[in-house]
C-alpha cells in the first residue's frame, strides 16, 4: 500500500505545473547550449592542448592583425610621449625675488660694520665659488640705490622671460639654470650686472611647470591611435599552421577568419556557455513576467523557444567562413512579433544575438548592426495593419534599406581606424540587403505552419477568418440570415469601439462574426430568423424553463461547432462570454408570472458564463445587447439611442457582468460614445417620395418656380397633359432602389 502511495506521489509530482515549467526551462537551455557548442567540434578536430594536429591550408587570402605586436608598439609609442607641462600661475617665485630684495635693502641700512653686513648677505646666497660670492656681496653692499634698483628691475624682467617659458624638474636637476638665465637676460646688461642678476635668480628659481594630465592623456591616446596595426597576410594555399606547431594568438585569429571556431570544447567552455544561456533565458522570462504576463502561456513560450533554437541551428550549420549578415534575424522578429508583440520580439532578439555573438565569436560590428536593425524591424512591424500580406514584404524592403545604411555607416567609421577590405564591405552590405526581403518571405511562408502547430491565431489568420466566404459564415448566411445580419452589425460596433480604446480591432471584429454560430443548431428558435422564414414563434408553445434551456444553450453549441470547423481557441472566448452569466430576463419574467416569484430563482435562468475577461469580449457583450435593443425600436431618436446604450451598460455593471474585464470607466465611456455615433449613422432617415406628384402640385405644396429649372417644368407640364416621359421605366427603378 505504501509503495502505491509513493508511486502516486511521484506521478503527481511530475504532473505538477511547476515541475513541467522547470523541466522545460532546463531542456531548452541544454538544447540551445548543445547547438551552439557543437560548432566547437570543428576546432577540437584540429587542435589539442594548444598544438596543431595537422597542417591547415588557407582556402582564400587572409589578412590578420598581429594583435600582440600592435599592442606592444602602441604601448612603446605611448610611453615615449613626454608629459605636457604648463606654467603655474601662483606668483610664488616673483614673491621670492621681492623678499630677497627687501632683505638686502634692510641689511644695507643697518648701522653695523661692513664685515657684519657681508656676513649676513653671505647667508642669503648659496654660491660655491668663493670669489664669485665675494664679488656679488661687494656689489650689493657698495652700489648706490639707483644702480641697485636697476639691477633688481633687470632681474625681474629676466625672471619674467624665464617663467614665461617655464622651468622643469629636469632643468633644475641637470644644473641648466645658469644657462637658462643667461639665455633670457634682458638687453643692455653689463658684465658686472650679469653676475649679480645670475646670483640673485639662482637663489629663488625653482621648477614652475606642472603636468597637464588631461592634455598628456590626450596626446598619448592620439599617439597610440596613430599606430597602424601590423597586418600579416596568408595567401591562398599558404599554411596557416603546421602539424605540431603551437597555436599562437595570431594563428588563432587566422583560423577564426578562415571559419574555424577557436573555443576549445572542454568542460569549462561548455559550462560557461550554459551559464550565459541560462542567464539570458532567465532575463527573458523575468521580462515577460513583469511586463508581458499575457504571453507567459506555454504556447507563446514554445513559439519563442522553437524560433530561438531554429535561428541558433542556422547559425551553427552555416558554411565555414560564411558571413553572419545573412542570418535571418528579421524573420525571427517578424514571426515572434506577429504571435506576441514588437516589444517581446526586440527583447528576445537582443538576448539571442548577444548569446550567438559570444558563442560563435562574431565581431562587435555584427552585434551592433543587428541590434540596431532589430530595433528598426520592431518599429516597422508594429505599424503593419495586417490587411494585406504584401505589407510584410514591403516592410522587409524597408529593413533591407535600413540595414544597408547601418552596416555602411559602421564600416565607414571603422575605416577611419583600420584598413577594411572594400570587397568585405560590399559583400556584407549585399547580404544585409538580401536579408530583409528573404526574412519577410520566410516569415510569410512559415506563419501558417506555426499557427497550425501552436493553435495561436495571428492577425493574418484573423483576416482570413473575416472573409465572408468562410464555410461557417456562408452557412450562417443561408441557415440563419437574421443572426448573420445581426453579427455583421455587432462586428462593426465592436471593431470601432476596440480601436477607440486601444484594444485589438481585428480580433473584436472576427469574434463578433462568430459569436452566435451556436444558433445554427436551432436557428428558428431565435426571433431574428423567424421573420425571415415567416414562421410562428415556437416559444409560444413551450414553457419558460424549456425555452430558457434552448436559448442559453447556444454558447455551448457554438463552441462545439467552432471545434468542428477548426476555429482557434481564442474565438471560443467570444462565443462563451458574450452573455457572461447574464439573466434571460424575458423567460424569467414569464416563469415568475406562471409559477410565482417564490418558486423561481434567478440562478435557474442565467447563462453558464464565464463573464468576459478580455476587453474585446466585454465590448462584444455590450454591443450584442445594444444592437438588438436599438433594432427593436422604430425610427429611434439620438436621445433614445443614447438612453438605450446607457441603460444596458448600467444593467451590466450592476449585475457585475463586467467585473472580470479589464475595461476602465474611461473605456466604457468611450465605448458608449462610439456606439452612439455608429448607431445614429445606421438609423438615418430616408426621403419619403410623393406617389402623386401632379396632385401635390395642384394643392400648391411645392413652389416649382423657385426650385425647378425650365427643363423640369416642361416635364411636369407633360405629366399634367397625361403625357408619359420617355424614361419612365428608369424613373420607377430609381424610386424602387431608394425605397429599399
Amino acid at each position: 500500500m505504501k509503495i502505491i502511495n509513493i508511486k502516486n506521489n511521484i506521478r503527481e509530482f511530475f504532473k505538477s505545473s511547476k515541475v513541467r515549467q522547470v523541466s522545460a526551462f532546463i531542456l531548452f537551455t541544454v538544447v540551445l547550449t548543445s547547438i551552439i557548442a557543437s560548432q566547437n567540434f570543428f576546432f577540437q578536430d584540429i587542435i589539442e592542448n594548444g598544438i596543431s594536429k595537422r597542417d591547415i591550408i588557407a582556402q582564400k587570402t587572409l589578412s590578420v592583425e598581429d594583435v600582440k605586436r600592435t599592442e606592444q608598439h602602441r604601448k612603446d609609442v605611448m610611453q615615449k610621449v613626454d608629459p605636457i607641462l604648463v606654467p603655474a600661475e601662483d606668483g610664488f617665485i616673483e614673491n621670492n625675488l621681492q623678499t630677497l630684495r627687501t632683505s638686502i635693502m634692510q641689511i644695507r641700512k643697518k648701522d653695523v660694520a661692513d664685515s657684519v653686513k657681508k656676513e649676513e648677505l653671505g647667508i642669503l646666497f648659496d654660491i660655491t665659488d668663493t670669489y664669485q660670492k665675494s664679488f656679488v656681496i661687494n656689489v650689493l653692499l657698495r652700489a648706490d640705490d639707483t644702480s641697485l634698483n636697476e639691477i633688481f628691475e633687470k632681474a625681474s624682467l629676466t625672471l619674467t622671460n624665464i617663467l614665461r617659458k617655464g622651468i622643469t624638474e629636469k632643468d633644475y636637476e641637470n644644473g641648466a639654470i645658469n644657462k637658462i638665465i643667461s639665455n633670457n637676460l634682458v638687453s643692455n646688461v653689463s658684465k658686472r650686472q650679469r653676475s649679480v642678476i645670475r646670483a640673485l635668480l639662482e637663489q629663488i628659481i625653482v621648477p614652475n611647470l606642472v603636468e597637464d594630465e588631461v592634455a598628456t592623456e590626450n596626446a598619448r591616446r592620439n599617439a597610440q591611435n596613430s599606430v597602424k596595426p601590423y597586418i600579416i597576410t596568408f595567401q591562398k594555399g599558404d599554411k596557416i599552421v603546421f602539424e605540431g606547431e603551437p597555436v599562437t594568438r595570431l594563428k588563432r585569429d587566422a583560423l577564426r577568419q578562415a571559419g574555424y571556431n577557436v573555443y576549445e570544447l572542454n568542460g569549462q567552455g561548455i559550462a560557461a556557455m550554459y551559464v550565459l544561456i541560462f542567464i539570458g533565458t532567465l532575463l527573458f522570462l523575468s521580462y515577460m513576467k513583469y511586463f508581458e504576463k499575457q504571453f507567459l502561456e506555454p504556447n507563446y513560450l514554445t513559439i519563442s523557444g522553437v524560433l530561438a533554437l531554429i535561428l541558433a541551428l542556422i547559425s551553427t550549420v552555416m558554411p565555414v567562413g560564411f558571413s553572419p549578415y545573412i542570418l535571418p534575424v528579421p524573420a525571427f522578429i517578424f514571426i515572434l512579433a506577429i504571435f506576441t508583440n514588437s516589444r517581446v520580439a526586440f527583447v528576445a532578439s537582443t538576448i539571442l544575438l548577444s548569446v550567438l555573438t559570444i558563442g560563435h565569436q562574431y565581431n562587435i560590428q555584427f552585434l551592433t548592426a543587428f541590434i540596431l536593425l532589430s530595433l528598426v524591424a520592431t518599429i516597422a512591424i508594429s505599424k503593419i495593419r495586417f490587411s494585406k500580406r504584401i505589407d510584410l514584404i514591403k516592410t522587409g524592403f524597408e529593413i533591407s534599406l535600413a540595414g544597408v545604411i547601418i552596416v555602411f555607416s559602421i564600416y565607414l567609421l571603422e575605416k577611419c581606424l583600420i584598413d577594411v577590405s572594400n570587397v568585405l564591405v560590399l559583400k556584407n552590405i549585399g547580404f544585409v540587403l538580401l536579408n530583409g526581403v528573404l526574412s519577410a518571405i520566410i516569415a510569410l511562408g512559415t506563419l501558417p505552419l506555426f499557427e497550425s502547430a501552436s493553435k495561436i491565431i495571428t492577425p493574418y489568420g484573423l483576416a482570413e477568418l473575416a472573409d465572408h466566404n468562410q464555410p461557417l459564415l456562408k452557412r450562417l448566411q443561408f441557415e440563419a440570415p437574421g443572426t448573420y445580419h445581426h453579427s455583421l452589425m455587432v462586428a462593426n460596433l465592436c471593431e470601432a469601439a476596440a480601436e477607440a480604446i486601444g484594444a485589438n480591432p481585428i480580433l473584436a471584429r472576427v469574434g463578433a462574426f462568430y459569436h452566435d454560430i451556436g444558433k445554427l443548431k436551432r436557428p428558428l428558435f431565435f426571433v431574428e430568423n423567424q421573420s425571415y422564414f415567416g414562421i410562428e414563434n415556437p416559444h409560444t408553445k413551450l414553457n419558460p424553463r424549456l425555452s430558457k434551456m434552448v436559448i442559453t444553450a447556444h454558447p455551448k453549441d457554438g463552441v462545439e461547432i467552432a471545434k468542428e470547423y477548426g476555429l482557434p481557441p481564442i474565438i471560443y472566448n467570444f462565443i462563451l462570454q458574450h452573455h457572461g452569466e447574464g439573466l434571460a430576463s424575458y423567460f424569467y419574467n414569464q416563469a415568475v408570472k406562471e409559477e410565482g416569484i417564490e418558486n423561481v430563482k434567478e440562478e435557474q435562468f442565467r447563462y453558464t458564463g464565464p463573464k468576459p475577461n478580455m476587453k474585446e469580449t466585454a465590448i462584444l457583450m455590450i454591443a450584442d445587447a445594444v444592437e438588438s435593443a436599438v433594432r427593436s425600436l422604430k425610427n429611434p431618436t439620438p436621445e433614445e439611442i443614447e438612453a438605450i446604450i446607457d441603460k444596458i451598460i448600467i444593467e451590466r455593471l450592476n449585475d457585475t457582468q463586467l467585473a472580470d474585464s479589464p475595461l476602465t470607466l474611461r473605456d466604457i465611456k468611450t465605448i458608449a460614445a462610439t456606439f452612439s455615433r455608429i448607431l445614429r449613422g445606421m438609423q438615418h432617415n430616408r426621403i419619403k417620395y410623393q406617389e402623386n406628384i401632379v396632385e401635390e402640385l395642384n394643392k400648391g405644396k411645392i413652389n416649382m418656380g423657385k426650385v425647378l429649372d425650365e427643363d423640369l417644368e416642361n416635364k411636369i407640364k407633360a405629366l399634367e397633359g397625361n403625357k408619359v416621359p420617355e424614361n419612365k421605366e428608369n424613373t420607377n427603378k430609381d424610386n424602387e432602389n431608394n425605397n429599399g
